[in-house]
């Protein structure tokens, strides 16, 4: 599976998003943690329809006019990353849950902890929405593009 990969500028600063075949598997804010790599193999690609249709929909989410994203996500991950991903991408535009309502969610209800660490590890940061979980006391904890980022999105989505 050929890896594709471009940049592009946001109000967040510049993100790097990684697609396989036609579906996005990564996007970071640059400056953020776990940032992948750029492999020898993967192809700079910043015109493959996947990457234009990402583009679109992040403009508009910037802009106030999206609440949700359509673009085809394959985020690489375990099984228990992968459904408290999902889980994410079932809190609405605008509200926030918990950690331990965002485990509860996939019936690991004690799993707080890992939901943290997957969230952490969330490939495909503001398409799938970890921002949006904040602590059980309204506190905002945690985000891998830095807090600075997750309030910014916090505020865009009239939460804060």
């Amino acid at each position: 599976m050929k890896k594709h990969f471009t940049h592009f500028d946001s109000p967040m600063g510049t993100l790097l998003a990684v697609a396989a075949d036609d579906a996005i598997t990564d996007l970071h804010i640059i400056s953020g943690k776990y940032v992948p790599k750029i492999a020898d193999d993967w192809v700079d690609s910043p015109t493959l329809p996947v990457f234009l249709q990402l583009r679109q929909e992040l403009t508009e989410y910037f802009a106030g006019a999206r609440k949700n994203f359509t673009v085809k996500l394959a985020p690489e991950g375990t099984e228990f990353q992968r459904a408290a991903w999902r889980a994410l991408t079932q809190i609405p535009f605008g509200q926030t849950r918990s950690y331990g309502e965002q485990a509860a969610a996939i019936g690991k209800p004690k799993a707080v902890r890992a939901i943290g660490a997957a969230n952490g590890r969330n490939p495909i940061g503001i398409v799938i929405p970890c921002h949006r979980v904040i602590g059980a006391n309204g506190t905002l904890t945690g985000y891998a593009g830095g807090l600075d980022k997750k309030e910014f999105l916090l505020k865009l989505e009239g939460i804060l």
